[in-house]
């Protein structure tokens, strides 16, 4: 398998005393909306709450372990929009509730299934990104193995896939209604990002052959 890799390496000593304080923000706000995430989900909801639950909170606890770990980047946006859409994207789907009185659409095995499928891409695509994960629109470096080779945001393919699964499980309104938001604002945040990544040579390239960006053959 041939590896090509653009790496983006910032000193710590070119990062401007802004840059610093809006990533520390975004740590911050991103912590306190899992910390009330996780006690809703397991200690609110107890034990009743099923696999699905337990497996929600696994994939969601995934991106929150790179966001706090990740380097920071000077190439960081700055835009509020980019800034909005980045971590609206990322908290919505901390808002959902376990719905353990309502019916699954379709059997608990499939929807586990699903949500297994999900993790698993999101884990490929972060162990490829290492630190280079972020929420905000930046160049953290061009990835073009594992997942990358198929769709140019896998990651984000990961996070719908293990939504669905959650919500064919609880199909609540408001389930329904965040992950719908969600996925609008992840949306919203490919077409961002790309816009800063388009900048380098080196995702151009990646983005000429590499066409789809989340679901193969549609988009």
């Amino acid at each position: 398998m041939s590896i090509e890799q653009a790496k983006w390496r910032e000193p710590a000593a070119t990062l401007t005393r802004h840059a610093i304080l809006l990533d520390i923000g975004e740590r911050l706000i991103v912590a306190t909306v899992f910390a009330s995430f996780v006690y809703r989900m397991l200690f609110h909801a107890g034990v009743t709450a099923g696999v699905q639950t337990a497996l929600l909170v696994m994939a969601e606890t995934l991106p929150f372990i790179y966001i706090v770990l990740r380097a920071p980047s000077v190439s960081l946006s700055q835009r509020p929009w980019d800034w909005a859409f980045g971590i609206m994207g990322t908290i919505m789907p901390l808002f959902v509730t376990p719905a353990v009185n309502l019916a699954p659409m379709v059997p608990g095995s499939v929807c586990v299934a699903i949500m297994l499928v999900g993790m698993i891409l999101q884990v490929a695509a972060k162990l490829i990104l290492g630190r280079s994960f972020g929420i905000i629109p930046a160049n953290r470096g061009v990835r073009v193995v594992g997942p990358y080779r198929i769709i140019r945001h896998p990651m984000y393919a990961g996070y719908t896939m293990t939504h669905i699964g959650f919500l064919l499980a609880m199909p609540s309104p408001i389930n329904a209604a965040l992950y719908t938001l969600a996925f609008s604002f992840q949306v919203s945040r490919i077409f961002r990002e790309e816009r800063v990544l388009l900048a380098d040579p080196g995702y151009r390239a990646f983005a000429e052959r590499v066409r789809y960006r989340l679901v193969p053959g549609l988009f």
